[in-house]
């Protein structure tokens, strides 16, 4: 069992960061009922797991509501393959759909220039 100052050195995850994390709901510390001087919690190995299946699902651009979906059936394994995939295209559709957004107002910013430079002539 870590203290949080443990699992924030060992995943590089500021401490309130993890704090915000276990407050939206991806995961729950413990608090050791023997001790009663104090009110630390307390994380098992398996939260630094998790904490890096949230960074690493954080940085291929999912959302901490969809993270918390998924979460605890894939870190325990409990979602099929052809789910996993299912969740991974889904994602897919939405980054293309990003893009293709990103595009028209890569469009539409080019479009603007233009027509400020045509105003100077």
């Amino acid at each position: 069992m870590k203290l949080i100052n443990q699992l924030s050195k060992e995943t590089g995850i500021p401490i309130g960061t993890i704090r915000f994390y276990e407050k939206s709901g991806l995961f729950r510390g413990e608090i050791k009922k023997e001790v009663t001087t104090n009110n630390y919690v307390y994380y098992g190995d398996e939260i630094v797991e998790k904490l890096r299946f949230i960074q690493m699902a954080k940085a291929v651009g999912f959302t901490l509501s969809e993270i918390k979906e998924v979460v605890d059936v894939w870190y325990k394994k409990e979602i099929s393959q052809k789910a996993q995939i299912e969740v991974l295209d889904l994602k897919l559709v939405q980054i293309d759909q990003k893009i293709k957004e990103l595009k028209t107002m890569k469009k539409q910013i080019a479009l603007c220039k233009s027509n400020i430079r045509n105003k100077e002539d």
